[in-house]
């Protein structure tokens, strides 16, 4: 943000200016995070996390062989077909989604067949785009994105872009500003959300705001998706919570190395809940 600044201080004051509520909030969100410490305690991974989800949920059809392969090599092909870096550290020191989270998301999409899904984090809309088109082929449901755009004007204009928006657009609504201040909005119209994904800013505090307000309104049978879970320890308090819930820690596929990861991928999680604990 403060680099932004002295490279685009007319732009920076013009969008603070414009939302100075979601401005604060993205600035004390990453304030606070540079004061946390991750716990230190590492995870391990579901080597076999997508048979381990099939067999629980029922899921026979292969979607990730017959469906999201050929969708998947499509979408980064026109990315850089587009000039636009594909990978980690590719929107404004973000990631785009990994093909082991996109296709964890596409699987679940197309099997649950969510009415509601809401998603913190867009970036080039990597993960959107797949959501959409799996919301498509089923011919039913929504999804709401949420995120702060960058404050520099050139990556700000590369949020969704891997979105066909006008074929998918009607399925989707993206909200501009921070989960802190939108979701609880958005959630509380809504009633409930059938799947939810967290991939907005990283930290401990943010993530477990997110997640615990997210279980509140998710469906029984609903999944909740965690990006980034090795960068602060609130995948791992939130599942302790709930323990009677069924959940995987799954090692990410990134396109690159991503060397800021302990294992070179970095981790996401899934908890799934159950239909019979009715929980609210």
């Amino acid at each position: 943000m403060f680099e932004t600044l002295k490279r685009h201080p007319l732009e920076v004051l013009y969008h603070v200016f414009r939302n100075p509520m979601d401005a604060m909030s993205a600035l004390s969100e990453e304030i606070s995070s540079r004061f946390e410490k991750n716990d230190g305690i590492g995870y391990d991974p579901d080597l076999d996390w997508e048979p381990k989800i099939r067999q629980l949920l029922g899921i026979v059809p292969e979607y990730a062989q017959t469906e999201f392969w050929p969708l998947w090599d499509g979408v980064v092909g026109d990315l850089r077909a587009r000039g636009l870096k594909v990978g980690p550290i590719s929107f404004h020191g973000w990631n785009d989604g990994d093909a082991g989270l996109v296709r964890a998301i596409w699987t679940l999409t197309r099997h649950l067949r969510p009415n509601i899904v809401v998603e913190t984090g867009v970036a080039h809309g990597v993960t959107s785009r797949f959501i959409l088109e799996a919301l498509e082929l089923n011919g039913a449901g929504n999804l709401w994105s949420i995120d702060l755009p960058p404050l520099n004007p050139l990556t700000r204009r590369e949020i969704g872009v891997a979105v066909d928006r006008p074929r998918l657009q009607d399925r989707w609504t993206y909200i501009a500003g921070t989960s802190r201040r939108r979701l609880p909005v958005l959630l509380s119209q809504l009633r409930r959300v059938d799947m939810f994904i967290h991939d907005s800013m990283h930290s401990g505090r943010n993530a477990a705001f997110e997640l615990e307000l997210a279980w509140k309104y998710l469906s029984p049978g609903g999944v909740i998706v965690v990006d980034d879970i090795d960068l602060n320890s609130a995948f791992r308090c939130f599942i302790r919570q709930h323990l009677g819930h069924p959940s995987f820690v799954c090692t990410a596929e990134p396109i690159s190395p991503d060397t800021r990861r302990s294992n070179q991928k970095g981790l996401f999680g899934l908890i799934v809940k159950l239909a019979s604990k009715g929980e609210q």
